[in-house]
């Protein structure tokens, strides 16, 4: 085979590599919004019957061990309740 004749072939399996990818995804697309119109579906009936999730309550974490923090930088003010000062502005131009 040449290699104009190679690259042709290159191209033609490459062309039919991407052809069969996007058919593949297409079918998981198809798949997934079937997927999405079911629970929408279902999450549509619960509410209509009165189903309600509880609220979200504040409850302290569990025994989980704590994130190391992030040691401060350098000018910043941690756990502060005090007002922000504001800041003076100068009229004097000359």
């Amino acid at each position: 085979m040449s290699e104009q004749q190679d690259h042709l072939a290159n191209l033609l399996k490459q062309r039919q590599d991407l052809l069969d990818e996007i058919n593949g995804l297409q079918a998981q697309a198809t798949a997934k919004r079937e997927l999405l119109l079911r629970a929408s579906g279902a999450i549509e009936y619960l509410q209509q019957i009165g189903v309600k999730l509880p609220e979200p309550t504040t409850e302290e974490p569990t025994a989980e061990a704590p994130a190391p923090e992030a040691p401060p930088v350098q000018g910043e003010v941690i756990n502060s309740d005090a007002p922000i000062p504001t800041p003076e502005v100068s009229t004097n131009f000359n």
